[in-house]
């Protein structure tokens, strides 16, 4: 079992940045990709950034490549999502979420693990 830990949510004016930060606990020996996605109100959830077991592979969604970075700190098992330019349009309940494996996955079917969530809410 992994556990996810989200943090880093907030509220912040259209332009800004936030950076979410993931922590996994339990068994994170194995070799696993660990991704972000997010699901504003009455939408599906939906792939927003995902990093290979090494880190040496990243994955955006085309609506926030180029403003968002996904790395990861593998002894701290420890994964962010820097996230500038923010638009309105960002705001959603982000959810870290971990595969098991050496595949890397941009859909939400293929993880293991997920965490609670937490909210980023982009103002106009």
């Amino acid at each position: 079992q992994v556990q996810l830990a989200e943090s880093g949510g907030g509220l912040v004016q259209a332009g800004g940045s936030l950076r979410l930060s993931c922590v996994a606990s339990g068994r994170t020996n194995s070799r696993y990709a660990m991704g972000w996605f997010r699901q504003a109100p009455g939408k599906e959830r939906e792939f927003v950034a995902a990093i290979s077991w090494s880190g040496d592979s990243t994955y955006y969604a085309n609506s926030v490549k180029g403003r968002f970075t996904i790395s990861r700190d593998a002894a701290m098992n420890t994964q962010y999502l820097q996230m500038n330019s923010l638009k309105p349009e960002d705001t959603a309940v982000y959810y870290c979420a971990a595969q098991i494996g050496i595949i890397t996955s941009t859909f939400g079917k293929d993880y293991d693990y997920w965490g609670q969530g937490t909210q980023v809410t982009v103002s106009s």
